[in-house]
């Protein structure tokens, strides 16, 4: 029983150690996501035209009551966007972080990415960041200066502990919409 103990907590200081690694290496856009990806930073001028855009409200738990609320269970969480279109790319503007109480934790992008072609990337909240609370979300806006095949924008939030484990995703909601 403490052999099989004893490799449940070396697999949890692995993930968690790689869940930070991923956290670190995300909050700059000049070096690759977790994926291996890095991403052309673009910038938006005058001459830009948008043809369609979105607002995406995506609800993150970056931490679930569990025993009657005795207890709280933090999570991880993982925000996936993905450019659905097979011919464009999109550009991604913002991704801001926001807690329970609608105040802005982190803003992850600088300046604008683009996504080509049926790519995808991703953000990171550490299992060990609970500044969001229960209610945390992030704020997702993209546009593209044709009409194309709207993105998939979801989270999916993971935590383990010895035996008990749980996962599951949070698609996001369009709250604004641009079209020419």
């Amino acid at each position: 029983m403490k052999f099989y103990l004893q490799i449940i907590l070396a697999i949890a200081v692995i993930f968690l150690t790689a869940c930070q690694t991923s956290e670190n290496s995300l909050k700059s856009q000049t070096k690759p996501t977790p994926s291996g990806q890095a991403h052309k930073i673009v910038t938006l001028d005058q001459n830009f035209k948008i043809a369609i855009g979105q607002t995406i409200y995506v609800p993150i738990y970056s931490e679930i009551y569990h025993h009657n609320r005795q207890e709280i269970f933090n999570l991880a969480a993982t925000l996936s966007i993905r450019n659905t279109d097979v011919t464009n790319p999109i550009i991604i503007t913002s991704v801001r972080y926001y807690d329970s109480n609608g105040k802005l934790i982190e803003q992850y992008l600088e300046k604008p990415i683009q996504l080509d072609a049926l790519a995808s990337t991703e953000f990171f909240v550490n299992r060990n960041d609970s500044r969001g609370g229960v209610g945390a979300n992030f704020i997702v806006e993209w546009v593209s200066s044709t009409i194309i095949s709207e993105p998939i924008v979801e989270a999916v939030m993971i935590g383990t502990d010895f035996q008990q484990g749980i996962s599951f995703i949070s698609p996001g909601k369009v709250i604004k919409m641009y079209k020419k």
